[in-house]
């Protein structure tokens, strides 16, 4: 049975409906499309004899027109008040930036046309040091987050502790991901009661809470030699601005350099704005509370590369650190 929160059609009804969408693009008549990544989303390269842009074609029941147009207009913030390289949409030939396409199944999609941001995808081989920038770049981001008047309507996903882990997840029930034992299921749903208390404790006030990128992981940074620049803020929404340092390490909790980005990303954030006793308090059940939340986005789409990348040890990892979580002696990444 297919996920509600997987796109239904296959890459070839996919990459047809890419090429409908160029049709509103003059710029972009007789361009080559390729399909880059399937994730929430589908991502195309559209390459033309002079420039590139990627095509972003929206997953039915994530985000509504009005969603979009928010993220669009925090890009277009972004771009005018500070110098932080953003992707920013292309407008058609009658300057739509959103556009909707019919599609095969008889539903309708939102389809985005980016300029391309220049530079190399980072991996887990990345120098730590690269981090320090990153955590630099997260603090200016969030500092524009608060003191940016957000326009009306304006209208995001909310990310807290019940729709990031709990049954009714933006990403699905991480209970109802394959692999997992019933002794599996009890360790994590233990880890995910106290990170909940811990995180009701902390609270939302508006030094904590206020609206993030939400998935600043590595697939979502440009190495470039004028600096980090960030794409896909199809996820930003309303969550804990610590949490842009969990999402940082996303799938790579586990790593044996995790410890070591997670310090230098502090050290970078600080040099910009300083963080509480609270702050770094917090972020061992925000680094288990991502990590569930991604064990809910592995069971509800698998059938993505990103999941069947991942091995066949990585769910044991999660288990393992939810119990270094419970433990309390160390933080819940790296390795034992």
């Amino acid at each position: 049975m297919a996920s509600l929160h997987a796109d239904p059609l296959d890459d070839s009804s996919l990459t047809h409906m890419a090429h409908q969408a160029m049709a509103r693009y003059p710029l972009c008549f007789g361009a080559q499309i390729t399909l880059v990544t399937r994730s929430e989303n589908a991502t195309f390269r559209v390459e033309t004899a002079t420039q590139r842009y990627a095509l972003r074609i929206h997953r039915p029941g994530y985000h509504a027109l009005v969603d979009i147009e928010s993220e669009l207009a925090w890009l277009e913030a972004l771009q005018r008040d500070t110098d932080i390289p953003v992707p920013q949409p292309v407008m058609d030939c009658e300057g739509h930036r959103v556009l909707t396409l019919p599609a095969p199944d008889g539903s309708q999609r939102h389809a985005v046309l980016f300029h391309w941001l220049e530079g190399e995808t980072p991996t887990a081989c990345v120098d730590p040091l690269s981090f320090r920038q990153l955590g630099a770049l997260t603090a200016r981001l969030h500092q524009h987050s608060r003191d940016w008047s957000r326009p009306e309507p304006f209208r995001r996903l909310v990310w807290d502790h019940e729709t990031m882990v709990g049954p009714a997840g933006h990403w699905g029930n991480w209970q109802e991901t394959p692999g997992l034992s019933a002794a599996d299921r009890h360790i994590i749903a233990q880890a995910m009661q106290q990170a909940g208390q811990e995180l009701a404790a902390y609270g939302m006030a508006g030094e904590r809470y206020g609206l993030i990128h939400s998935d600043l992981r590595l697939t979502n940074l440009i190495l470039h030699p004028s600096g980090t620049r960030i794409i896909d803020f199809d996820d930003c929404g309303l969550g804990w601005y610590m949490h842009d340092l969990a999402a940082a390490i996303s799938f790579e909790e586990h790593h044996p350099a995790a410890s070591a980005w997670v310090e230098h990303w502090l050290d970078g954030y600080e040099r910009i704005a300083p963080l509480s006793e609270e702050d770094r308090g917090i972020l061992p059940a925000l680094f288990v509370q991502r990590r569930t939340q991604l064990t809910a986005w592995v069971g509800s789409h698998a059938q993505t590369d990103m999941v069947r990348s991942l091995g066949s040890g990585w769910l044991a990892h999660t288990v393992r650190l939810c119990r270094c979580y419970l433990d309390g002696k160390s933080w819940p990444i790296g390795v034992s």
